[in-house]
C-alpha cells in the first residue's frame, strides 16, 4: 500500500526509534447463519489494507486478517441477544497508532457479510487503504468514518433492500463512492474536512434521494446521471463551481426537465473553500 505522507502526518505520530522486528500473525473468525434476519455490524480498523465484500449466504460474517501482534489486537465479539458483532483491529495499549516501519501498514484484512440479512453497517477506519463493495448485500443503513485513509466504496450491484440512510465522514482523506444509484438510500450525507471526494450517483436504481454535502477545504466531484432530475442548492457561492448541464433557477441550479423527472436527486451543498466539479454519467 502506498501511503501519502501528507495524509499520514495529520493522523499518525511517526516513531523515532529504529524499526522493531515485526511479528505478523494470522487471525480468522466467522459465524454460521442460525436463522438471523438482521445484523448490526461495527468494524473498527486502525491501519493497513481492508477489503469488504459479500460473503457466503450461509455465513453470517467472516473476517480473515494478518496483523502485527506487537502493536495491534484483533476484535471479534458477537452479541447474540442484540444480533450485533464487533470486528476489526485496534492499536494495543493506550498510546494509539505509532508507525515504526512500513511493515506495520502491510496488515491485510478481508471481511464478508451474508447477503441474506438486513445489514446495519458502521465502519471506523484509521490509516487505511480500503476497498468496500456493498453490491448485492441488504444494506439498511451505512455509517462510514475515515481518518487518514484512501477509501473506495462501491455499490457494484443494486442493494437488495431499501436503505434508509448513508452517512460518510472523512477527515484528511481521499474518498470515492461509486454507484450510489444502486444504494437505494433515501438520504445520503457527507461531511468532509480536508481531502478529495468523489460521489458517483450512477446505477440502475430509480428511487429519488436527498443528499446533503458539507465540505470545509478540498475538492468535490459529483458524477450525476443524465436520466435523473437534479437540483443543487448551495448556501455559499465562494467555491469554484462548474455547473455544466445545469441552469440557474432562483438560488438553485437544476437540470432541464427536473420537474417532470421520476427520479430526483436533491443536493444541498455547503462549501467554504475548494472546488465543486460536475460530471455527467449514463
Amino acid at each position: 500500500m502506498t501511503v501519502r505522507p501528507g495524509l499520514m502526518a495529520l493522523a499518525l505520530a511517526l516513531g523515532t526509534s529504529p524499526a522493531a522486528a515485526q511479528t505478523m500473525r494470522p487471525f480468522a473468525t466467522f459465524r454460521q447463519m442460525h436463522g438471523e434476519t438482521r445484523l448490526g455490524a461495527r468494524l473498527e480498523y486502525a491501519a493497513g489494507s481492508l477489503r469488504i465484500a459479500p460473503g457466503q449466504p450461509a455465513e453470517l460474517y467472516r473476517m480473515d486478517l494478518s496483523y502485527d501482534e506487537d502493536r495491534f489486537v484483533p476484535l471479534s465479539d458477537f452479541d447474540v441477544t442484540r444480533g450485533s458483532v464487533l470486528l476489526g483491529l485496534r492499536a494495543a495499549g493506550d498510546a494509539g497508532v505509532r508507525v515504526v516501519s512500513r511493515n506495520q501498514l502491510q496488515q491485510v484484512a478481508s471481511v464478508a457479510f451474508s447477503p441474506r440479512v438486513d445489514l446495519a453497517l458502521d465502519l471506523m477506519l484509521g490509516a487505511v487503504d480500503a476497498a468496500v463493495d456493498l453490491g448485492g448485500l441488504r444494506v439498511s443503513t451505512l455509517d462510514l468514518k475515515t481518518g487518514a485513509s484512501r477509501s473506495v466504496v462501491r455499490f457494484s450491484q443494486p442493494n437488495l433492500t431499501r436503505c434508509r440512510s448513508a452517512h460518510f465522514s472523512a477527515g484528511a482523506a481521499e474518498l470515492t463512492v461509486i454507484g450510489l444509484g444502486n444504494s437505494r438510500c433515501d438520504e445520503i450525507e457527507f461531511e468532509g474536512g480536508v481531502g478529495r471526494v468523489t460521489l458517483d450517483f450512477s446505477g440502475s436504481g430509480t428511487s429519488s434521494a436527498r443528499v446533503q454535502v458539507k465540505m470545509a477545504v478540498g475538492e468535490l466531484t459529483l458524477r450525476l446521471p443524465r436520466n435523473a432530475g437534479v437540483r443543487i442548492a448551495m448556501d455559499r457561492f465562494l467555491s469554484r463551481f462548474a455547473p455544466a448541464g445545469l441552469v440557474l433557477r432562483g438560488n438553485e441550479f437544476v437540470s432541464p426537465g427536473y420537474d417532470r423527472s421520476q427520479r430526483k436527486l436533491d443536493l444541498d451543498l455547503t462549501t467554504a473553500m475548494g472546488g465543486v466539479n460536475v460530471e455527467w454519467v449514463e
